[in-house]
């Protein structure tokens, strides 16, 4: 589980990035869309808002309009409103020009009325002679406006101006767009908008796709260069630990040719080189001579790394090969991490080899315990540069194959202890 979930995050990570460019390009097309649209629809109401007042407050200033609204401002009362009848005479004078702003201005009405609101002048005939329903008592009170209100037309974005006579109001005038105009127009800015913003985002997907692409490329180049670095690593951990059997087998030789067995060492030589007459594969014991001068070469290995060697081990116990790298790479591993006194045993109970390898180092931390049978882990320093932590992985992997196990302590003497069980040789 530990190596799926960070294969899982990584290849995620790398969905992401193949796909960001092109939510990249879709959120910046999409904002920047949308950006223009409200800028050109806010655009758009502002003109006109400003097309509206301008007609209304320039009708408002014509003598014409001026005069003929005055004359009509004592027909009606508050409580007696004038109606169209009272009024035909000024809608007669004012609704042609009303006509001529609409038509000229692109406006949507017109509206002109008296001191009471009452129009003079609208689009719709019926509509004359009648108060306006919104709001207009701040207009005749003498104080423009420009907003949006619902009238019998619909929602308009609508200025009303008053209709001064001197000093006096004595009408006023009302001009509107209606709100679905202003909408309108709007779509059709954003139609003239649409094109580009396709093309624009034609143009980044494209762009963001090469950009995927080359992204892919570049990560299937990374997986190619880690695929050999793993393949390069399995080889040199593969070489390290044939280093250490090699080396075991080295302490052996040492020991026959330095005890002068030069027979018995040509024998332990043919024994390891294929095309060698080799001895009978149904015996793979060493001879008691080979395990003399292995322990000597162990004791002699020990004693260079400032450390001393207790070796207890019966003479009639058969050991292999498989036996000796245990022990070799245990008693160098404890010498190393820098031991003065290491111990081993080996004692044959049955069919089953029960060794331990004792020493007054510094110990394992508890909590690496696990971890200092992993290949790679060592708590000394690489002077070599060729990579540690083989030893301990080795001895772990032998003595599994050989249906054992191995456990790690604390030495009576403060340092470590190894046990471990394994069947013998046969």
């Amino acid at each position: 589980m530990s190596d799926t979930a960070p294969a899982a995050r990584t290849r995620g990570v790398r969905r992401a990035l193949i796909v960001l460019p092109s939510l990249i390009v879709l959120t910046a097309v999409g904002v920047t869309t949308f950006i223009a649209a409200s800028v050109q629809e806010r655009h758009i109401r502002d003109d006109t808002a400003e097309r509206v007042y301008d007609v209304a407050a320039s009708l408002a200033e014509l003598d014409d309009v001026r005069d003929t609204v005055a004359s009509v401002s004592s027909v009606g009362t508050p409580e007696r409103l004038a109606d169209a009848a009272a009024l035909t005479g000024a809608t007669a004078t004012l609704q042609p020009l009303a006509d001529l702003i609409e038509r000229t201005t692109g406006v949507f009405y017109v509206v002109i009325t008296d001191d009471e609101g009452v129009r003079i002048t609208h689009p719709a005939s019926a509509q004359r002679g009648r108060q306006v329903e919104t709001a207009n008592a701040s207009v005749l009170a003498g104080v423009p406006f420009l907003g949006t209100e619902t009238g019998p037309s619909g929602s308009s974005l609508r200025a009303k101006v008053p209709v001064r006579d001197g000093e006096t109001v004595v009408g006023m005038v009302a001009v509107g767009v209606l709100e679905s105009s202003i909408l309108s127009d709007r779509d059709d800015a954003l139609g003239d908008l649409l094109p580009w913003a396709l093309g624009a985002l034609v143009i980044g997907t494209i762009a963001s796709s090469l950009l995927a692409a080359a992204i892919e490329r570049r990560f299937r180049r990374l997986d190619d260069l880690a695929a050999e670095q793993e393949r390069t690593a399995r080889t040199m951990v593969a070489l390290r630990e044939q280093a250490h059997e090699f080396g075991t087998r080295l302490h052996v030789l040492h020991g026959l040719i330095s005890h002068g067995d030069t027979r018995d060492a040509l024998t332990y030589i043919s024994d390891a080189l294929p095309g060698l007459t080799p001895r009978e594969p149904s015996d793979s014991r060493l001879d008691a001579s080979v395990v003399s001068a292995s322990i000597e070469a162990l004791r002699s290995e020990v004693s260079s790394l400032g450390a001393r060697l207790e070796v207890r081990i019966d003479r009639d116990i058969a050991i292999d090969e498989t036996v000796v790298l245990v022990l070799v790479n245990l008693c160098r591993n404890a010498a190393e991490a820098g031991a003065t006194r290491v111990r081993c045993s080996l004692d044959l109970v049955g069919d089953v080899l029960h060794g331990s390898v004792d020493d007054d180092g510094p110990g394992i931390d508890p909590r690496d315990v696990e971890h200092a049978f992993t290949l790679g882990y060592t708590s000394k320093p690489d002077l070599t540069g060729t990579g540690r932590g083989i030893g301990l992985a080795v001895v772990r992997r032998a003595v599994t194959e050989r249906g054992g196990e191995i456990l790690v302590t604390r030495s009576a003497w403060g340092g470590t202890r190894f046990e471990f069980d394994m069947a013998a040789p046969r």
